[in-house]
């Protein structure tokens, strides 16, 4: 595969090679399976991008557990767009349940203060947040990220689940845009 990828009208250079995240999903998810030992957990992943950070976390999560599936969108091109639409809602009771929500990047946080306060509502016994990717630099709000598989600084990037406009989703590595 190639070091530059091109996606509509914009450039990408590769950032983050598969091998790197694989390995780091697996720590974090041994790191997640101490921490949740005795316990089912519900995984709550978001789409569509977190569903290949999902697939392997889940592959190397030891301990028992429960997976289900949200779809929250705030992004149009390579800016968020700060409102979120929930297309997907919560189909599981997780009243008392202790609820992992499954992020592929958390930047603003618009979408886990979202998700935070539609959950708050079905009264878990408590909700943690899981990101294959962390941006700090973007980040506004104070719910806490729990578990971070890798800290980013504030750029657009796609691949291993992450899209531009639809496109790039399949690419096993990650790629960040070329200013």
């Amino acid at each position: 595969m190639s070091n530059v990828v091109s996606l509509h009208d914009k450039t990408f250079d590769l950032y983050i090679h598969q091998k790197d995240i694989v390995e780091t999903i697996a720590s974090l998810a041994h790191r997640i399976a101490a921490d949740y030992a005795g316990k089912r957990p519900l995984f709550l992943s978001v789409l569509n991008g977190s569903f290949m950070f999902t697939a392997d976390l889940l592959r190397h999560y030891t301990g028992e557990c429960e997976v289900s599936f949200v779809k929250l969108a705030s992004y149009e091109g390579t800016a968020t767009t700060g409102t979120i639409k929930e297309l997907i809602g919560l189909n599981e009771n997780i009243k008392g349940r202790h609820v992992i929500v499954l992020e592929d990047i958390v930047d603003t946080g618009n979408t886990i203060d979202a998700l935070f306060a539609a959950l708050a509502i079905h009264e878990p016994a408590s909700v943690k947040v899981a990101t294959l990717l962390y941006k700090p630099e973007a980040y506004e709000k104070a719910h806490p990220i729990d578990y971070t598989a890798i800290t980013i600084p504030n750029k657009f990037v796609v691949g291993f689940g992450l899209d531009y406009d639809g496109l790039g989703r399949n690419l096993p590595n990650i790629y960040q845009l070329i200013q």
